[in-house]
């Protein structure tokens, strides 16, 4: 990257743009789909952002790190978080995201839909129980 090191826009944005997996670049090397940011009305540094593919590899080597060690070898009871957390952030709706979470944690696809499925009846059964109580406070 050319773009000045040690401004403070990058010093603020450089652990966002890491997290998501983009790339910073000197505005002046921005292409049309990368996002330049300003500071005090001058171009400083342009944000080059991953496809969606890329994003969820990103992801899972996150949660990989997260957990210290390969999904794979993870529990049921995680396995499940890993694809709640997964769902949360649009993994499902990547193309073949199902398949790549699958290959991740060393199931079947099958079972991260039931993974799913699990998860959505959970929420459900959450709203229920929560309907039927008094306001807080009242």
């Amino acid at each position: 990257m050319t773009a000045p090191r040690d401004h403070p826009l990058v010093a603020a944005v450089r652990p966002l743009v890491d997290a998501m997996g983009g790339e910073l670049m000197a505005a002046g090397e921005a292409e049309p789909d990368d996002v330049v940011l300003a500071w005090e009305g001058e171009d400083v540094l342009a944000v080059r952002l991953p496809q969606l593919s890329e994003s969820l590899d990103h992801i899972l080597a996150a949660l990989e790190r997260r957990h210290g060690m390969p999904l794979a070898e993870l529990d049921r009871k995680s396995k499940q978080s890993v694809v709640r957390v997964l769902e949360a952030r649009g993994a499902f709706s990547v193309r073949h995201g199902v398949e790549t979470v699958a290959s991740a944690l060393g199931v079947s696809r099958f079972t991260v839909y039931n993974y799913l499925n699990y998860a959505n009846e959970q929420r459900a059964k959450a709203r229920e129980d929560g309907e039927g109580q008094p306001p807080a406070g009242g």
